[in-house]
Parts: C-alpha cells; structure tokens; sequence
C-alpha cells in the first residue's frame, strides 16, 4: 500500500488555518489607510488650524459613522443571506460521484502524492465534510440510497444471500418503480434533469425493452452512459469480477460431463454396458456446449454488460473505451449548453476509479502510483473540464456542485505486487466491509459561491442520503411524507447557521445485516461506534479479504462480537483501540443507548421485495438488452461522434 501523504487531520487543520488567513488578511491594509488619511496637512502644507482640526474631526466623525453604517450593513446583508429560507433560489444542482473513490487519495483529505488538483480547487472555494457516510460500501445499494435518501433496505436493494450488487444488466431486480427519487421531485419542479456515467440500478422486468428500471423512469430527462458498471471483465482483465469463476465452474462441469461421455461410449463400445446410446449422444452434447460457453464466456460478457446508452437506444455495444473519456465529457457540456436557461439537475457518474482503471494515453505513466493514480488524475481533470464549462456559460455562481463517492476504495484490487484499488488513508478497512469506516467514510465537497462559505471545514456526521432532502428543497419540492426519509437536509450545516448534524444515530448494513451503529453524542461531543458483525480478514494479520474478490457478510468468514466492539472514533477514527468495560466507564451506558436506537429504528420497517437474490439477480437472456437481433449485440451509432 502507499502512504497517504499528510494526515487528513493535519490537511483540514492546514485548510482551516488558510481559511483564516484569507479571512483576515485585509485588515492591516485597511487600518494603515485610515491611518494615512487622519494625519492628513492642511491645503498650504502648514500644520491644521484648530478650526480645520475640528472640521476634520467632525468629517472623521461622520467617516467614522458611515464606515460603522457599511460594516453593520454588511453584516446584516451577510447574517439574513446565510439564515434565510434559500428553498426558493432555485439553483442548477450538479452532482459529481466518483466509483470505488478512496478518501485517502485527495490532496485535500490529506494525500500529497497523486494530483487532484481541481478536486482541491472545489474544496478551497466551498465546504468540506470530513465525517461523510455512504449508506452501503458497495455500489448498488449505496447509489439507491444516494438517490433516494433512504437506507437501502427500505427499497429492497439489498440481498442476503451474497449477492452484493446487481451482478448482469440482464436482470429483473433493480430500483422499484414506486421509489422516489430527487430527480423525479425536481423533475416534476420544472428542472431539466439528467444523468451522466453509470447507473447499476437496474434496467428490465418483463422483457428487453420495457426499461421499468431505466433512469428514465426514475426522474431523469436524459440518460447517456453505462446501465451496468465498469468492469475488469469489460477487457478481460486478469482481475475479474465473475467471470474467471464462472468459467472455473464451466469448466469443471464440462471435466466431468466429458468424463461420464468418454467412460458410456467406452462401455458401450466394449459391451460392458447395454441400453440406449441415447445417454452418451446427451452427456456428449452437454459437453460440448459447457465447453463452447466457456471459451466465448469472456466474449458474452462484454456485449453483455459493457455497453452505452443514449436514453432508450444503445449507441456502442460493446464499448470502444479509447473514446469514452470524450464520449462523456463532450455529452456533459452539451446537457449543460442545451439546459443553461431554465434550473438544471445534473447527475455526472463517472466510471472512473474502478477497475479495470481505463486511462488514455495522455495520463498513462504520468503519476507516481500506477495506473490507479494515473486513472485519478484523469478523473480530476474532466471534473476541471466540467467545471470550466460552467465558467465558460456563465453559470458558476448559479451552480451548486457537489463531489463524492459511492464508497470507500477497493483493498483487494490487488495483482501480485500491483495495487489497482484506492486508499482509505486512516481509516481501517475498504469496499465491502459493511462497518468499518474505510469503506463507508467518503469524500464530501459543496460549492456554491456567494451562498455557502469559502473554506469551511465541518467535522460533523453527514450522509450521502443527505443529498436527496438537500437537493428536493433547494429546488423548491417538498420532501415526501408518505415514507420513511433517512436523510436530513444539510444546508444549515452548510451555511454555518446550524453547530450540529441531524444525524445522532446512523447505521451501517452489510446486505440485510446490521453490522455497526455510531451514536454521535452530543452533549459530550464524543463520537461512539459500536461493531456486532466484522469480517475475518484473509490472511490472518491482514487488514482485507485478499483472495475473496470482496468480505462477506455473513457466514463462517464473519465474526461476531458478544459484548460488541466499542470504539470512540473522536479520539480513534482509526478503529485501532476497542474498549472495554474496564477501560469506558460509560461502556454499558453507550451500548443501551444505541441497543434503544436499533429497536426503533426496527420498528420503521416495513418488509418489502428484495431486489438483489437469486431471483433478481440472474441472467436471464429474454431481459438482455441487444442492439442487433440476440445473440448478435453488435452496434457502434458513436462513430465519428467522439
């Protein structure tokens, strides 16, 4: 692993210091000026007569009293501005999401090694969280809880039986219909309202083109991207996702279906066997097509899952990667161009950072971390490039941007001495891991000139299911009041105008299961984490799952905790010291408060179909969206586009 560069306390204290500077830099300036003008000579160069003194005086005065006049103005333009009701300023709203994105590897959380600068840039000129939550530490869950404001066990899409994400596009399960999402209330509000990058929330019920999951369907104008996710199978990386095991699996199937129909044929053909040759023709055959899948296995899955979509219409299957950096950002900048008149909702998903880390050639080689700090450089420039746009059309003090990341980076990325996931900096664990920060602590950055202040740090406990309740009354909607909402809305925080979250309590799922709870106490201003369920780490001593692709949930390969793990993360955001009844006094009263906490949180809810099992989550070939007739998925609208 490499290091992290600064501490990330040590980067939000060096930020907190700039901002200070800049706060109170023009003071002297000031003060020497007035100083200046009150030693003034009279007209003839003389010393002032006593009658010139007084007159003096008396303007000092009346200078001393309109300088007062313009400082409490000021102040009081200021005060309302950051206190008033804003749910009517209706600004365009552009959420930047980075994929698999470690909060170690920005320079602004800490990292002086990989370059972010436009990242930094945004954190500079607006509000950076330090203690920002994804509500799952994998995709799909998380992005539908983004979406929704709602942990995503409310709307189903978790599983319980390891089947962490949306594993095919041709699948039946994904986001449910009746979820509302922030881009269906602003949608509904007069916002024009699009999404750019990835989806993995779901695509098809019924057939190849009902689309019942599709982004359309949940509130965007405009799709143009991946319905799937970026994948190491996109290029047959040697990092694999599902298909080396699936082709282990064929493979042994088709060892043994080859054995059975060598062995009937032998004992047919030394009579050692009688009846019907019919069982060797069906054991020859099914070997034959368990082998013929395996060798175009890797072939399947490319025009399978890694394809793009304009709306409704596949545009490139498979995927031509060498453009799709372009392919994207020129699809922003048109939505930003064609929408600069009327308030905009803007979704960009980057497929950047996940694997297989796909970089063209102008950033391959070009950082001091291979090809996954290559791939985050990349990605820092086309949020510069996004960003220039919104200079370029004049709408930068219109715009709130918003950066972040689905989840923690991925530790078990890892190929022999080559690192291919992020770093989490500080905090233990990564991807997968249902409780431990580094998988769910994200970076979080609001900008909004004019409007939120430059240079705020905040250390309170926020959620990406935040942004859902944030976004609805900005854009002048209404939070739903017909479901449970998890998320709070953020912009007191923001402003300045609020000192603490809304959130006391948050709670941490692996799939279906409560793994963790932080009970954020107030009155004390510690920080409480409690662990019931944590995974058992591979090899012993490790600090991730290497050789499991992703740490389970459940099962023999998860440990769980009688009396729980306990950690102050006020003083420990590392989670390296567990406390002990012997070492908290308050140790007891910590666990019933939290043990009240998830008893009523129990109590909101409501069971509801499960979109990530079996039977949502496999292939099936009638739901596989095709742009030829099936199986021949071929098509490639982009050419000449990029």
């Amino acid at each position: 692993m490499r290091a992290a560069g600064r501490p990330a306390e040590e980067a939000w204290a060096l930020a907190a210091a700039s901002g200070q500077s800049r706060r109170t830099s023009r003071a002297p300036c000031c003060t020497a000026s007035r100083s200046l003008r009150s030693r003034r000579p009279g007209p003839d160069g003389a010393q002032p007569s006593r009658k010139y003194k007084r007159k003096e005086n008396m303007l000092r005065l009346e200078h001393a009293w309109t300088w007062l006049a313009v400082t409490v103005g000021a102040l009081l333009g200021v005060t309302p501005s950051a206190s008033r009701d804003l749910s009517g300023s209706r600004p365009n709203i552009l959420l930047l999401m980075a994929d698999d994105f470690g909060i170690g590897d920005i320079g602004c959380y800490g990292n002086d090694t990989i370059r972010t600068p436009n990242i930094d840039r945004l954190a500079r000129d607006g509000v950076m969280l330090t203690q920002h939550l994804a509500a799952a530490s994998v995709c799909t869950p998380s992005r539908a809880a983004f979406l929704t404001g709602r942990y995503p066990l409310r709307s189903g899409m978790v599983s319980s039986n390891g089947y962490r994400v949306l594993q095919w596009t041709g699948v039946s399960g994904g986001l449910p219909t009746n979820e509302t999402t922030f881009a269906k209330i602003l949608k509904d509000r007069g916002y024009a309202t699009g999404l750019i990058g990835k989806w993995h929330l779901g695509l098809n019920c019924e057939s190849s083109n009902d689309h019942c999951h599709h982004p359309l369907n949940h509130g965007f104008d405009h799709f143009y991207g991946m319905p799937f996710s970026m994948m190491g199978d996109c290029i047959r990386w040697e990092l694999s996702e599902k298909r080396a095991g699936m082709e282990w699996k064929l493979n042994v199937c088709f060892q043994i279906m080859a054995v059975a129909a060598l062995t009937l044929t032998a004992g047919k053909l030394t009579h050692l066997t009688s009846g019907s040759w019919t069982p060797v023709i069906w054991s020859t055959i099914a070997a034959i097509l368990l082998f013929t899948t395996s060798y175009f296995l890797g072939a399947l899955i490319v025009h399978a899952d890694c394809f793009l979509m304009r709306n409704h219409t596949i545009t490139e299957q498979p995927m031509h990667f060498p453009r799709t950096t372009s392919l994207i950002l020129k699809e922003v900048s048109s939505f930003i161009q064609r929408n600069k008149q009327t308030p905009f909702l803007l979704f960009v998903s980057f497929l950047h950072v996940h694997t297989p880390l796909i970089t063209t050639e102008k950033f391959r080689g070009k950082s001091v971390h291979g090809l996954y700090g290559d791939n985050t450089e990349e990605m820092d420039w086309m949020l510069g490039k996004i960003l220039d746009t919104l200079d370029t059309e004049g709408l930068t003090n219109s715009t709130l941007v918003y950066f972040t990341s689905d989840h923690g980076g991925s530790l078990e990325s890892r190929l022999r001495n080559n690192q291919y996931g992020g770093s989490n900096g500080i905090y233990k664990g990564g991807k997968g891991m249902g409780g431990w920060e580094g998988g769910i602590r994200v970076p979080g950055i609001f900008r909004w000139p004019g409007v939120l202040p430059v240079g705020r740090v905040i250390h309170e406990p926020t959620s990406l299911m935040d942004v859902f309740p944030t976004v609805v009354q900005l854009g002048g909607g209404e939070v739903p009041q017909d479901r449970v909402i998890d998320g709070r809305d953020m912009l007191p925080l923001l402003l300045g105008t609020a000192q603490h979250s809304d959130h006391e309590f948050l709670l941490h799922y692996c799939e279906n299961f409560l793994h963790a709870v932080r009970w954020h106490q107030r009155d004390g201003g510690r920080l409480w984490k409690v662990h019931y369920t944590t995974p058992v780490f591979h090899p012993h001593g490790a600090g991730a799952c290497y050789g499991r692709g992703v740490c389970p949930c459940f099962g023999d390969q998860v440990a769980h905790h009688d009396p729980p793990l306990l950690f102050d993360l006020s003083r420990d955001p590392s989670e390296a010291h567990a406390l002990t009844p012997d070492t908290e006094p308050a140790f007891y009263r910590v666990m019933d408060t939290i043990s009240r906490a998830v008893e009523e949180h129990r109590r909101t809810l409501r069971p509801v179909p499960v979109q990530l099992d079996a039977l949502g989550n496999i292939w099936k070939p009638w739901l596989q969206p095709c742009c030829g007739p099936f199986p021949l998925c071929w098509c490639d609208r982009e050419n000449g586009q990029a």
